[in-house]
Parts: structure tokens; sequence; C-alpha cells
């Protein structure tokens, strides 16, 4: 319902702050490599469960979603993408000091594709201007799903596999659709945060999985 000018800064805001969350995490990243906290920080979390920092991520994504969307402070939405951001970096500590050692190289080759899928279904979302609203059971029961099929693989040692790297590009793809309609359509205009931290979640998954996908062809 709000007029053609506030929607347009609206967006604004919320691409500038996914932008500024991107620039925050590699940031961060670059810092923990080039201090070598990375090799131990990766080390550590790949000699235990690996179920402890996943669980410990989807926690603190969920805290940081909650607060995006529902503290009336600026300062306390603020907060939580940035909480988010670190918790993001450091997820992707284990996956990105394994592509360094394997498979030089292939990071940037990975971020490459992940930027263009991005920006390809962004088109599409604004291009379309078609309501994704419909992908959100979707979304939650296929979300369910492959958690269960995740901590299965960690409790009992199977690997999941290129389908499931597949499947997950797939859905954080849709994701991002879900996500960038949001944006066009439902979110307040005083929610730039909280949109910039959901696309911010989904292209850090799509990432997390094209980079898998690009291991695995190695």
């Amino acid at each position: 319902m709000a007029d053609v000018d506030t929607r347009a800064t609206f967006i604004l805001r919320t691409y500038l702050h996914l932008a500024s969350a991107v620039v925050g995490c590699v940031a961060v990243l670059y810092g923990l490599f080039s201090l070598g906290l990375a090799e131990p920080i990766a080390r550590g979390m790949l000699s235990i469960s690996w179920l402890i920092p996943m669980g410990g991520f989807i926690l603190i994504n969920w805290l940081a979603s909650r607060a995006a969307h529902q503290a009336q402070d600026l300062g306390t939405q603020y907060l939580a993408l940035a909480g988010f951001v670190v918790a993001q970096a450091l997820i992707l500590v284990p996956l990105l000091f394994m592509a360094q050692m394997m498979a030089p190289g292939v990071i940037e080759s990975a971020a490459s594709v992940t930027l263009l899928g991005f920006l390809g279904l962004t088109f599409i979302a604004f291009y379309t201007r078609k309501d994704f609203s419909f992908l959100r059971s979707l979304l939650i029961w296929g979300g369910v799903g492959a958690l269960v099929l995740i901590v299965g693989g960690s409790l009992f040692g199977y690997e999941l596999g290129t389908f499931f790297a597949v499947g997950m590009v797939v859905f954080a793809g849709a994701a991002i659709l879900y996500d960038t309609s949001n944006v066009l359509h439902h979110y307040p205009e005083d929610r730039y945060v909280a949109a910039s931290l959901e696309l911010f979640a989904s292209l850090g998954l799509l990432f997390w999985y094209v980079l898998s996908l690009f291991m695995q062809g190695e």
C-alpha cells in the first residue's frame, strides 16, 4: 500500500544493507585467515560432531532473525545483523579452509557462480513481479527434511552426496525468490535490516552448497 518512492527507498536500503553484510562477512573471513586463526577454528569444528556448530548457527540465525523482525530499536536490529554476519563467517571457515587446501581457486569460482545465480533469481523476481509467498510451505517442509538428513548423516556417518547438494542449491534458489518477493510485496518499510538479513542467509546457503558441489568435482 506504500507509494512508489517509499517502496523504492525501502528496496534500496535493503540491498545496500545486504551488500554491507556480504562485505562484512568477507572482511571477517579475511581477518581470520590473515591472522592464522582460520586453521585452529576449522580444526576445532571438524574435531567435534558437526551437530554442535550447526546447532549453534541455527540458534543464532533464529535469534538474529527474531530480533531483526521484532525489535523496535534500530540499534538492536543492526546488532542482530552484525551477529549473524559473524556467525555466517565462522560457520564457513571449515569449508573454506578445506577448499583452500584441496582445490585452490575453487572458492573464487563458486563465489562467481553464486553471485550470477543470485542476480539471475533477483532479476526474475523483479521482472515478473510475481508473489512467491506460496513457496513458504515448501521451504518449511524442505528445510525440515534437509535438517533431518543432515542430522542423520552426522549421527550415522553416511555421506549425503551430490544429489543432496544439488537439491540444496535448488532449495536456496527458491529461498532467494521467496525473500526477494517479500522485499517487493510484503515487508514493512521500517524492516529493511530484517529483509537484508533473510536475503543474506539465503545467499550464504547458496554459496555453501555451490562450493560443496565444486569441491566434489575436484
